[in-house]
C-alpha cells in the first residue's frame, strides 16, 4: 500500500512539472517548470540583471537559457525531496497505524484463568452451641410488706435503702418495727404465760436464732420434735425464761419499750435482709394494710426461656452477658421456675396463645459494670450443649448428595461420605470412615 501511495505522489508531481511553452514578449521561448513568473519584457525573479528577452543578441539569449536550464534542474530536485518526503509520511503513517493496532492488542485482557478451588483442613476441637435471649437486669421480684396488729405508721424507709437484720423497716406509733430474718412470721404473742404453757414452734425458733445471730445469750435451748399424731403442738424451739430474758435486753438496747415480750406486729419476718423498692402507705395510714415493697440486695437477671429449651438449662450453668452499654460480664444461674407459664389457654396482649415458658433467674458476677445499673435489658447467652475433641470442618465443606446425606470433596475431586453431628458457629461436627485430623478438604467459604 505504501509502493502504490508514493507512485501515485511521484506521478502527480511529474505531471505538475511537465513542461509548458510559453512565448515572451520578445519571442523567446521559455519553459514554464514551476509556475514561475515570467515578466514584462522577457524579465524573470531569477534574472536580477535584467538581461534576458534581448533579442538582438544572441549570447545574452543563450546565456539566458543556460540559467533557465539551471533553475529548471534546482525546482526538480525540490519536486523529488517533496516526493520523498511525501512517500516518508505515507510509509510512516502505515507502519504507524500497525503499531498502534498491535499496541492495542497487547493492552487487550487474555482468557480468564480456571478459578482456584478454596481449602481447608479437618480439625479436632471443641463445639459448642448456644442461644441468646433477652433478659432484665434489676434486683428480682418484689414482694409487699402487709403491716399486722394496731397503730398508726409514723415513719418510712426512703427507697432504695437497705435493711438487714435487727434494724427497723418501718415504725408504728413511733416506735421502730424491727427486721428478722426466717420463714415463719410471727403468729402469737411470746411471754411468761407461755412459757409456762409449755409452748414451742418455728416461730420461737426464728426469735431464738435471730437474738444469738444478733449476739445475745439465751441461755440452754431445747427443742421439740414435731408431733405426727395431729396434735396442734408442733416441732421447734421451746420457749424459755431465758430466751425472754435476752429478748427484753435486745428491746432495750435498741430503743423499744422493755416488756420482755413479743407480739404480733412487732417484727417483720423476712428471707433475709432487703433493699426496699417502693412505699405505698403514708405516714398516718393503719398499720394493718400494705406498707411497701422490697426486693433481694443483690442483683439478678430474670430470663423467659421455652419450656422445651429449659430442659438443656441447669442451675450452676455459666452464662454470658452483654450489657446494654455493650461491656460484657459473665453470671450464673441460680433458679429455674417450675411453673409453666402461657401455654394453650394463655392469651398475651394480642389475643394468641403465648408459648409455654419459664422464668430462669441468673446472678450475674459483681463488677462495676454491674454496680453502675439498678435496672436495664441484657443479652443472655447460654451454652446448651458441648461436644469435646471432636472432628471439625466449616459448614460450607459439607456436600449434599443426591441420594441423601452428605460427603466432603477432596482436592482431586474425590468424595468421602461423612455423618454430621453438632452445628454450632458455622463449624459442623463430622465422623466417618478414611476421615481424620489434618486432611485437606474443598470448602465454598
Amino acid at each position: 500500500m505504501a509502493t502504490t501511495s508514493s507512485r501515485r505522489a511521484a506521478r502527480a508531481i511529474g505531471q505538475e512539472g511537465a513542461g509548458r511553452e510559453i512565448t515572451g514578449p520578445e519571442g523567446v521561448g521559455l519553459t514554464d517548470t514551476g509556475g514561475e513568473d515570467v515578466g514584462h519584457g522577457g524579465l524573470g525573479r531569477d534574472d536580477p540583471g535584467g538581461t534576458i528577452g534581448d533579442s538582438g543578441d544572441g549570447g545574452t539569449r543563450e546565456g539566458g537559457r543556460s540559467r533557465t536550464r539551471a533553475r529548471t534542474r534546482t525546482r526538480t530536485r525540490r519536486r523529488i525531496a517533496i516526493a520523498i518526503a511525501v512517500c516518508a509520511a505515507v510509509v510512516g503513517g502505515t507502519y504507524g497505524g500497525m503499531a498502534l493496532k498491535h499496541h492495542g492488542d497487547g493492552r487487550r485482557p487474555g482468557p480468564a484463568a480456571a478459578p482456584s478451588l478454596q481449602t481447608t483442613l479437618v480439625q479436632r476441637a471443641d463445639l459448642s452451641d448456644s442461644t441468646t435471649l433477652s433478659g432484665t437486669l434489676g434486683y428480682g421480684t418484689a414482694t409487699t410488706v402487709k403491716g399486722a396488729g394496731k397503730g398508726l405508721i409514723t415513719r418510712l424507709p426512703a427507697s432504695g435503702s437497705t435493711v438487714t437484720r435487727g434494724k427497723p423497716l418501718y415504725w408504728v406509733d413511733d416506735q421502730p418495727v424491727a427486721l428478722l430474718v426466717g420463714d415463719t412470721p410471727v403468729f402469737r404473742t411470746l411471754d411468761s404465760a407461755a412459757v409456762k404453757a409449755g409452748v414451742s414452734g418455728t416461730d420461737v425458733t426464728v426469735l431464738a436464732d435471730n437474738l444469738q445471730a444478733l449476739g445475745y445469750d439465751i441461755g440452754p435451748r431445747s427443742t421439740t420434735p414435731r408431733s405426727t399424731t395431729g396434735a396442734q403442738q408442733s416441732g421447734g424451739t421451746r420457749l424459755t425464761q431465758s430466751l425472754l430474758d435476752a429478748l427484753k435486753r435486745w428491746q432495750r438496747d435498741t430503743g423499744r419499750e422493755q416488756t420482755g415480750e413479743l407480739a404480733v406486729g412487732d417484727v417483720v419476718v423476712l428471707p433475709g435482709a432487703v433493699r426496699v423498692n417502693a412505699t405505698k402507705a403514708q405516714p398516718g395510714d393503719p398499720v394493718a394494710e400494705d406498707i411497701l415493697t422490697v426486693t433481694s440486695l443483690h442483683k439478678s437477671v430474670t430470663v423467659t426461656v421455652g419450656a422445651a429449651d429449659a430442659a438443656l438449662i441447669h442451675k450452676k450453668d455459666k452464662v454470658s452477658l452483654t450489657l446494654p452499654d455493650t461491656t460484657r460480664a459473665t453470671g450464673t444461674v441460680t433458679a429455674i421456675g417450675t411453673t409453666v407459664q402461657g401455654g394453650q389457654g394463655d392469651d398475651d396482649t394480642s389475643g394468641t396463645s403465648a408459648p409455654p415458658s419459664l422464668q430462669v433467674t441468673v446472678v450475674p458476677q459483681d463488677t462495676a459494670s454491674i454496680r453502675k445499673l439498678d435496672a436495664g435489658s441484657v443479652q443472655v447467652t447460654f451454652t446448651t450443649r458441648t461436644r469435646h475433641n471432636v472432628l471439625t470442618v466449616p459448614v460450607g465443606a459439607l456436600l449434599a448428595l443426591q441420594e441423601g446425606g452428605y460427603a466432603l470433596q477432596r482436592p482431586d475431586g474425590h468424595l468421602v461420605a461423612v455423618k454430621t453431628g453438632l452445628f454450632a458457629k458455622g463449624q459442623v461436627e463430622i465422623s466417618g470412615s478414611g476421615i481424620e485430623e489434618g486432611q485437606t478438604v474443598v470448602t465454598a467459604s
